[in-house]
């Protein structure tokens, strides 16, 4: 079995989203007086290569642990847009539809992730047009997923595109995944598992892609 890890590692000093506190990871045991280690975490829900739920825009909409396990998991197409201006809108002519029909996730590779811990990373990034949203939100997949801070434009405070994903649909959106260029143009298996904490707005969770 081939497998890829899609996920950025947790570490003190690592991008967050613009506002957020970065995590806190600190020795809560240790070898010579407790005789095992044990860590201390603290973090936003929203650190790292992450989910977001419904419930983490509209009250009363469906959290994480509210989702079966099957929602993480199944068959993913990644969208190639790496050949994008920034800030240029992702079109229905980037998207191959005949392999999009038989996925449950759409993983969309923007090529941000080489600018993980640069200032660019929070830059002027390509995102979904009108269309794009459309489809994906006539459709039956589980989730779609980015390998950028988040699925609208960094300077979109009133998170547009969020709003339309999860005003009506149950359906996750997975932000700073990794390696996407690594997975090819075809169908491959896709886990993305968050922490299931009660209420969950959204959680870190870990990426992986996989061949038989």
């Amino acid at each position: 079995m081939k497998l890829i890890d899609l996920t950025h590692t947790i570490y003190p000093d690592m991008p967050v989203y613009p506002g957020t506190e970065q995590p806190k990871l600190s020795p809560a045991s240790d070898y010579e007086k407790d005789g095992f280690k044990e860590t201390y975490l603290q973090m936003f829900s929203h650190t790292g290569t992450h989910i977001d739920a419904p419930s983490h825009i509209f009250p009363g909409r469906t959290s994480l642990d509210q989702f079966p396990a099957e929602q993480f998991a199944g068959m993913a197409l990644v969208v190639d847009c790496r050949d994008l201006k920034p800030g240029q809108r992702i079109t229905m002519a980037k998207i191959p539809t005949d392999l999009a029909q038989q996925a449950d996730f759409l993983l969309f590779d923007l090529g941000w992730d080489k600018y993980w811990g640069t200032a660019t990373y929070f830059g002027d990034y390509p995102y979904l047009d009108d269309a794009v949203m459309d489809y994906i939100l006539s459709g039956d997949f589980k989730g779609i997923g980015f390998d950028g801070i988040s699925l609208d434009p960094i300077s979109d405070c009133r998170l547009t595109l969020h709003k339309r994903l999860f005003a009506e649909k149950d359906i996750i959106n997975i932000e700073n995944l990794k390696g996407l260029h690594l997975c090819g143009k075809d169908l491959f298996h896709f886990g993305c598992f968050p922490l299931k904490f009660r209420d969950a707005d959204g959680a870190p969770a870990r990426a992986v892609a996989w061949w038989d």
